[in-house]
């Protein structure tokens, strides 16, 4: 889902929509080759690269909204994206590409009396659900590092990062349809509607660990109304 909505939506039902989009996507995502994983990523980070002009320009309506709203230097310059901050977004992401696949891998093992074998061997989660705040380049971040462990992400950005993160997170896509991975795999909540961070916080069918990035506010908040099991720093 890549389209936004500036007005009202029935939250609970788009929400159980995207939920369930993401649930499906993560049993593809399961199975999904390191090869496939990192080649959306390396391809992801080609188009932001080719698309930072169009970034900047979302970018640029995110900032002329925070300053009508008098928002502080700080929070306007956690915003803010410029060539630079584009290139660091694209490194990053052909850094995330280039990691070991963690799926797969034995962690420990060791045989029973009778002769079994048992080993404990890393998979993926399933479905995350990651909430942050102003700074757009989470978006790639939290995207990218969901899918290289093999997990679908809903990501749920700040209301001042709206237009910036929709450009990123369309690229993300991009560069997921290349390679036959579903466009599901990393969905961003087309709403600034606030919510709708309650909603994911009680979407224990559809989501399997929340990951608040931000202030000690919305950690706080996170943590103590969240149903869903919660990673928090």
């Amino acid at each position: 889902m890549i389209w936004f909505y500036e007005g009202s939506m029935d939250i609970e039902l788009e929400m159980k929509k995207i939920g369930q989009n993401a649930k499906d996507a993560s049993m593809i995502l399961a199975c999904a080759s390191a090869d496939q994983k990192q080649k959306a990523l390396e391809n992801a980070a080609d188009i932001i690269w080719e698309k930072k002009e169009d970034i900047l320009i979302e970018n640029n309506n995110d900032l002329k909204l925070a300053r009508e709203k008098n928002l502080s230097s700080a929070m306007i310059d956690r915003l803010l994206l410029d060539e630079d901050r584009i290139k660091s977004i694209v490194d990053g992401l052909r850094s995330i590409a280039a990691q070991n696949d963690p799926i797969g891998v034995v962690l420990t093992e060791w045989d029973q009396p009778s002769g079994l074998n048992i080993q404990r061997v890393r998979t993926p989660l399933g479905v995350i659900g990651v909430i942050y705040e102003s700074r757009p380049n989470v978006t790639a971040d939290a995207g990218a590092l969901c899918l290289k462990a093999g997990n679908s992400v809903i990501l749920r950005c700040g209301s001042e990062s709206f237009h910036s993160s929709g450009a990123i997170h369309k690229c993300l896509v991009q560069g997921l349809v290349s390679v036959g991975l579903p466009s599901s795999a990393i969905q961003l909540v087309p709403s600034r509607d606030r919510a709708i961070v309650g909603e994911m916080l009680r979407m224990t069918d559809f989501i399997d660990v929340i990951v608040p990035r931000g202030g000690k506010s919305l950690v706080g908040r996170v943590q103590s109304e969240a149903r869903v099991p919660v990673f928090a720093h």
